[in-house]
């Protein structure tokens, strides 16, 4: 079926999409409309950072995500109109934050005053009294800063980082040591320290959309019924391209009249590479000064994941349990690999009575009997570089017959990644069938 905002294709096109994130996949989908895809994974699955896992667990079948697992309708309208087009169900869940410091001598959780002083001992505590005033200060600052922004930001505003920010509020060490970058991290799958490297007005605008400037006002947070996997299957089951699982891409040779693919023997009238920029530009055989420069400026944290239900990784009191626990320790360098355990009961209402965790490095990994699966993922870390080639990343597209797409080239969300698709396509002169023709 054609897409009906655009013409069929006479001349239909051959091309290669390397990668099956949410951003190949959908590049493949689209563009398989009318042209002749195939998609190469080097994994022994597609889907990339949606990666559910179908466990046994008290006499059912369960499905728990592990990568990609939560949405929201007013920050992710292309996910919102894929889910819909394909006919995803979805149900709401909300992503509460705690936050368990030194192997939860110090605890707290973000729902409401009972879980914020679920720790009795908060309400004396002046750091901590001193964070929940400076959480509304920072509240405000935020959205005065984006306010200002809009009317007349001025280069030194573009160009302050968070910890510039932070500094110039004299904000206390509570506040980012115990919340801000704790949730910041938690956000990006990256250290906290690395957070205050971050673009200010970059970090306030995703903060401010998200709700995350309000005490309440949030979003409702949604997720796929039965696995994030459902939209995976239901584009690979279109028919639309074809798909080449266990086949690393070694190298991509650009000719005038398209590109070839030494490892398979194959040419290709255009290539689109929905990979880690790091990892395209590795790829790429002989790389010009401007490809260098623009993907050689994005780099990417590796996580350690593990899925198991092992409780020593969660809070220490119940009451502080939310939908993703940040786990730090005062003595531990705040350039280490954010700790964050995400507890998949509640992100995905799963009804069993085993808790399902997913935590990002642990300080210690969970007992192996408990432990479920050990898996690896890679996560973008921004700054001021990356942000910069963010914005020379269009002056790329087509450049030599190659084509860019992640969510490396936005914040690093899920909502990013189909964005990138879907300018991709628009370059072919496709329209998904959820976007309304201008």
């Amino acid at each position: 079926m054609t897409s009906p905002t655009v013409l069929p294709n006479i001349n239909p096109l051959k091309i290669a999409v390397i990668g099956s994130g949410i951003a190949g996949l959908a590049t493949a989908w689209l563009l398989g409309d009318q042209h002749e895809v195939t998609l190469f994974e080097k994994n022994s699955y597609l889907g990339g950072h949606t990666h559910t896992h179908t466990l046994i667990d008290a006499a059912q079948t369960i499905a728990v995500d592990t990568g990609f697992i939560v949405f929201n309708r007013p920050n992710y309208p292309h996910l919102t109109g894929l889910l819909a087009h394909l006919n995803i169900p979805t149900q709401p869940t909300e992503m509460s934050f705690g936050v368990s410091l030194d192997q939860g001598r110090r605890e707290y959780g973000g729902r409401d005053l009972r879980t914020l002083f679920a720790q009795k001992s908060n309400l004396l505590r002046p750091r901590f009294l001193t964070m929940v005033r400076d959480i509304l200060r920072f509240n405000r600052a935020g959205k005065a800063a984006l306010i200002q922004a809009k009317l007349d930001a001025t280069p030194a505003a573009r160009a302050e980082s968070l910890g510039d920010f932070l500094d110039r509020l004299k904000l206390g060490a509570g506040l980012r040591e115990d919340y801000l970058l704790p949730m910041a991290a938690a956000i990006w799958s990256c250290p906290p320290q690395i957070m205050l490297n971050f673009p200010a007005l970059s970090f306030l605008q995703f903060f401010e959309n998200h709700g995350l400037l309000n005490v309440q006002d949030r979003p409702q947070w949604e997720t796929i019924q039965g696995g994030s996997n459902r939209y995976v299957d239901a584009l690979r089951q279109s028919n639309r391209f074809r798909a080449v699982i266990n086949s690393p891409i070694t190298q991509v040779i650009r000719r005038e009249d398209g590109v070839f693919l030494p490892q398979i023997n194959q040419a290709f009238d255009a290539c689109v590479f929905a990979s880690h920029a790091d990892e395209t530009l590795a790829l790429l055989d002989e790389p010009d000064a401007r490809e260098q420069e623009t993907l050689g400026a994005f780099h990417f944290q590796e996580n350690t994941v593990y899925l198991h239900h092992d409780l020593n990784l969660m809070p220490k009191r119940r009451k502080v349990w939310s939908s993703w626990n940040y786990l730090g320790r005062a003595q531990t360098a705040q350039t280490r690999a954010v700790a964050v355990t995400y507890w998949m009961n509640h992100l995905q209402n799963l009804a069993t009575p085993t808790p399902w965790l997913v935590t990002l490095n642990p300080f210690s990994p969970p007992r192996p009997e408990l432990t479920r699966q050990r898996m690896t993922y890679h996560h973008p870390v921004f700054d001021a570089h990356t942000h910069a080639a963010q914005a020379a990343l269009p002056g790329l597209q087509g450049h030599r017959r190659c084509y860019y797409a992640g969510a490396w080239t936005g914040f690093g969300f899920h909502e990013d990644g189909l964005h990138s698709a879907v300018n991709v396509a628009a370059k072919f002169g496709i329209t998904p069938p959820w976007v309304t023709p201008a």
